[in-house]
C-alpha cells in the first residue's frame, strides 16, 4: 500500500458522514429559522470533519500503545499497529489535524464568543479522552454517551449557534436525533470488537452488555431516531415534511435484522458502513424535510 493510501485509510474514511452529518442538519435548521451565515457553517463543517479525522488518529495510535489493536482484531487493518505508518508520524499527524481544525475554530470563536471557546476546548479535551489519558472513556463504557453528546447534541447546537447565536428547543431535539444515528455506528464498532476488546481489557459498553445487548442497543438506537419525526407530525410541531427520512426506514430494517442475525466480523464491517451511510441518508432526508 502506497503511503497516500495508507494514510487515507488512517483517516477512516467510513466514519466521516459522523461529522458531515450534524453540521448539515444544523445548518438545515438555520436555513429553516431564516439565521444562515454561509461561512459560519463552513467553518463549523472543517472543524467537525478535522476533529473527526484527529479523533480517529488519536485512536489508532493510543490503542496501539494500549496492546487493543492486535493482528486478531476482525475490523479493518490499523495503521499503527499493522506498521504502515510509523507511531510517531500517527501522533505527529494527529497533532497536525487539531492545529488544523483550531483554525477555522478562532473565525468561529470571533464570531460566537465565549461558548464557542467553552465548547472547543471541551471538544478537543473529550477527543484526547476518548483513548488517550489515565482514563480512556472508550474503556470504561462512555463512549457511547460521549458520541451521543459531542456528535448529537454539540455538534448540531454548536453549527446552530455560530449562525443564530442562540439556541431553541428544537434544535436540541434535532441534537438528540443525530446523537442516537451517530451512536449507532459506534455500537456496531464495539460490538464486532467485543472479543479482542475484552481481551485486551477495554471495557466497551458492547463488552459490558455483551452481544445481545448491544444489539438491542442498535436497535433502540434507530427506533428512536425514526419515532421523534413521526412524534413531531403527530403533536403538530412540524408538518409532513418531517416524515421524509422514514424513506430511508427499509435500510435501517435491513441493519436491524443483520445486525440480529450476524457477529461474524465482515459482515460487521459491511454494517458499520452502511450504518453510517443511513446515518448520511437519513440527516439529509431530514434536512431537506426541516427546510421544506
Amino acid at each position: 500500500m502506497s503511503k497516500f493510501n495508507a494514510w487515507i485509510l488512517a483517516t477512516r474514511p467510513r466514519t466521516l458522514p459522523a461529522a458531515i452529518a450534524p453540521v448539515m442538519l444544523g445548518s438545515a435548521m438555520a436555513i429553516a429559522d431564516k439565521n444562515f451565515v454561509g461561512l459560519p457553517a463552513l467553518a463549523a463543517f472543517s472543524v467537525a470533519l478535522l476533529l473527526q479525522i484527529s479523533v480517529n488518529l488519536a485512536n489508532d495510535y493510543f490503542d496501539y500503545l494500549k496492546g487493543i489493536d492486535t493482528a486478531d482484531r476482525s475490523g479493518p487493518l490499523r495503521v499503527t499497529q499493522s506498521g504502515l505508518i510509523p507511531a510517531t508520524q500517527v501522533k505527529a499527524g494527529m497533532i497536525m489535524t487539531f492545529i488544523l481544525s483550531m483554525m477555522p475554530g478562532i473565525y468561529l470563536l470571533a464570531v460566537g464568543g465565549l461558548p464557542v471557546l467553552i465548547i472547543g476546548l471541551a471538544c478537543i479535551c473529550a477527543a484526547l479522552a476518548y483513548s488517550g489519558g489515565p482514563f480512556p472513556l472508550a474503556s470504561h463504557g462512555l463512549g457511547d454517551l460521549f458520541v451521543f453528546i459531542f456528535f448529537g447534541l454539540v455538534a448540531v447546537g454548536g453549527t446552530y449557534y455560530v449562525q443564530a447565536l442562540k439556541l431553541t428547543p428544537m434544535v436540541w431535539l434535532m441534537g438528540v436525533i443525530e446523537g442516537l444515528l451517530i451512536t449507532a455506528i459506534l455500537v456496531v464498532n464495539n460490538l464486532r470488537d467485543i472479543e479482542s476488546d475484552r481481551q485486551a481489557g477495554k471495557r466497551t459498553l458492547a463488552v459490558i452488555l455483551g452481544v445481545r445487548g448491544s444489539t438491542i442497543e442498535y436497535v433502540l438506537l434507530l427506533a428512536g431516531a425514526y419515532a421523534i419525526p413521526i412524534i413531531l407530525w403527530v403533536s403538530g410541531r412540524m408538518s409532513a415534511w418531517v416524515l421524509l427520512p422514514l424513506i430511508s426506514l427499509p435500510i435501517a430494517v435491513y441493519l436491524m435484522r443483520l445486525i440480529w442475525k450476524n457477529s461474524d466480523g465482515s459482515i460487521l464491517n459491511q454494517a458499520l458502513a452502511k450504518t453510517a451511510t443511513l446515518a448520511l441518508v437519513y440527516s439529509l432526508l431530514l434536512a431537506i424535510g426541516v427546510i421544506l
